[in-house]
């Protein structure tokens, strides 16, 4: 029987965000930042890749970190990380990683340069190659440098990027002067060159030459200022460029202004024409039904990733946020629908992304795997560490849900629950859970141990393909594990 696959679908001390999943030679690939496990900023690891074999999702493999910062001469006290990066296989058959380096909490890490690193195999170990740079050898710098996305286009390498100013927001004639000074304060470049057409922020589309780094040509500014018109308003591009091409149309996959959410947009060419789709997912769920960021079902932060057909379905990439803070994201996927159209609806995040159909209703489960966790007033928030919060959290050897107080709801989607008669709790500290599938109550269970102990309920009436639900009605827990039985 093999392994399922559940979100996050990385061991659960693995923390690999920005994903961009790619498949070559019967394998999936993932290449995304690399967290520290209760860090203190993005992005504190060297890269490693993930792959699994397109028929098997839930058996992820890597042979470990495979390119760092060190190993790249922009190595130094104010840029000793590497952000989100993406991979293709050039016409030479090698496989080419790009990335940019930056310091802590972002600061440095819009002045370039774009890196190249290249390995005979896939999952690397990759070698620095040099520099995205004009032909004169110089280190292209024309625009804001920040979340290269890459894709071999019938022979044509094509390198996109970019960064929108905090959330979107738009330089206009009525706060030039003040925007102009933030943005040369954040993005280390003269006020004057914001707000014209010369821009430099926004998404950027590069041709790359046959060495992989020298560029060809630039197109800057390839979506449209944003407009009550053609759909970007309030979902504006900010970063975490993404392209794939679909049969004859370009679809260019970007986290928004909002900053929870995977926004995409289309084409027929690659440099302009594009036209706004929607929102894919968001790792809050807001925009799902109708659902309001007021009420979003996780503390929501940054999102990044792309969008891979595997296995002849297609699934989009993502990340979460855990430990209270943006600095501790773990990779997660859902299956989406391209319709006849060519638009993506957006689709709920799960506990089962990966595994083609619902959990098995019986075995035991970390509880971390959770989709929804949420006291009713989740906040979103990006570069900065929040305490108290419901979470994930880990104690070293352990990854656990903590601070589980009253009104606070853990969901899990979805489980096939016919047959299952019973559900075994592994949980700490004092109160009261109720279970349920979100209809129904099937067991209130009683907790009073300073030490993990198990509390056992019974199930009855399960459906096949059903929520399952933890309501917590008094005092405050930590929850590991829970085990269903047939």
């Amino acid at each position: 029987m093999k392994q399922q696959a559940f979100n996050p679908f990385l061991p659960l001390d693995t923390y690999i965000p920005d994903g961009e999943p790619h498949v070559f030679g019967g394998r999936v690939y993932l290449y995304g930042s690399h967290d520290k496990e209760g860090g203190n900023t993005f992005c504190m690891l060297g890269y490693e890749v993930w792959s699994a074999p397109v028929d098997d999702l839930g058996n992820w493999t890597s042979s470990g970190i495979v390119f760092s910062p060190k190993d790249t001469p922009y190595y130094c006290e104010e840029r000793p990380y590497l952000y989100a990066p993406d991979c293709v296989r050039g016409n030479d058959g090698r496989y080419y990683l790009y990335c940019c380096p930056a310091g802590d909490k972002g600061k440095g890490g819009y002045d370039g340069p774009i890196l190249v690193a290249v390995s005979d195999a896939p999952d690397g170990k990759f070698t620095y190659l040099g520099e995205v740079k004009h032909p004169d050898g110089t280190p292209f710098q024309d625009c804001v440098l920040f979340d290269p996305a890459v894709i071999n286009d019938g022979g044509v390498i094509r390198l996109y990027g970019g960064t929108g100013l905090w959330g979107g927001m738009q330089i206009t004639r009525r706060n030039r002067f003040v925007m102009a000074k933030i943005a040369s304060a954040v993005y280390h470049r003269p006020p004057e060159v914001f707000g014209g057409d010369n821009d430099p922020l926004g998404p950027f589309m590069l041709v790359l030459d046959d060495d992989m780094m020298t560029v060809r040509s630039c197109t800057p500014h390839i979506l449209p200022v944003p407009s009550k018109d053609n759909g970007f308003l309030g979902h504006a591009f900010f970063e975490g460029a993404s392209i794939r091409k679909i049969g004859d149309t370009y679809y260019f996959l970007y986290s928004s202004e909002r900053n929870h959410e995977l926004c995409y947009a289309t084409s027929k060419y690659p440099d302009r024409g594009f036209v706004f789709g929607g929102t894919v997912v968001s790792n809050g769920d807001v925009g799902f039904l109708g659902r309001k960021q007021k009420d979003r079902l996780n503390h929501t932060g940054t999102t990044h990733g792309g969008i891979e057909k595997i296995g002849g379905k297609w699934y989009v990439f993502y990340h979460r946020q855990s430990h209270g803070s943006d600095y501790s994201r773990q990779a997660c996927a859902e299956p989406i629908e391209i319709s006849k159209d060519g638009s993506i609806p957006q689709v709920p995040i799960s506990s089962c992304g990966l595994n083609g159909g619902p959990l098995r209703g019986e075995g035991e489960y970390p509880a971390v795997i959770c989709c929804h966790l949420t006291n009713g007033k989740m906040p979103h928030g990006g570069n900065r560490i929040f305490k108290g919060l419901p979470m994930v959290a880990d104690d070293g050897s352990e990854r656990f849900l903590t601070n589980l107080t009253r009104g606070v709801l853990v969901r899990y989607l979805s489980f096939d629950l016919l047959g299952t008669r019973s559900i075994v709790l592994k949980a700490r500290g004092r109160g009261r859970i109720r279970v349920s599938d979100g209809k129904k109550t099937f067991c209130t269970l009683e907790c009073s141990s300073k030490c993990w102990e198990r509390v056992r309920g019974s199930i009855a009436g399960g459906e096949e393909n059903s929520a399952l639900e933890f309501h917590v009605e008094r005092g405050s827990l930590e929850l590991l594990s829970f085990t269903l039985e047939k």
